[in-house]
């Protein structure tokens, strides 16, 4: 279970990352060319390390920054129009399975 759930962290994780760079640079943005809003990504790039190497404490504090994520999501798919709104789900599904999958590897992580 806990392989499963760090596998399932680090492919999340890596992909909204590889999501954000592409809606705001060529899928959706919000100006032609691309968007600043590019640089949102860069607090997902933090605990990327940490999340790959499995290290706990990384995970515990990560599954409250995705939730940023998860809103921004929530707000961007009830505002915006198709491509955008679509891309939005996507951010919401990737940003819930990844604070799933935290917790799930840090309740199983628990005893070590």
């Amino acid at each position: 279970m806990t392989r499963a759930a760090y596998l399932t962290a680090c492919i999340s994780l890596i992909a909204l990352i590889f999501l954000g760079i592409a809606w705001e640079l060529r899928l959706a943005p919000l100006r032609p060319g691309g968007s600043a809003l590019v640089f949102k990504v860069l607090p997902l790039l933090a605990p990327l390390f940490g999340i790959l190497h499995g290290k706990r404490y990384t995970y515990k504090w990560s599954s409250l920054l995705i939730l940023v994520y998860f809103a921004e999501g929530l707000v961007r798919g009830t505002t915006e129009a198709p491509p955008a709104r679509w891309l939005a789900i996507a951010e919401i599904a990737l940003a819930a399975t990844f604070f799933a999958a935290a917790v799930t590897y840090v309740r199983g992580t628990r005893n070590q």
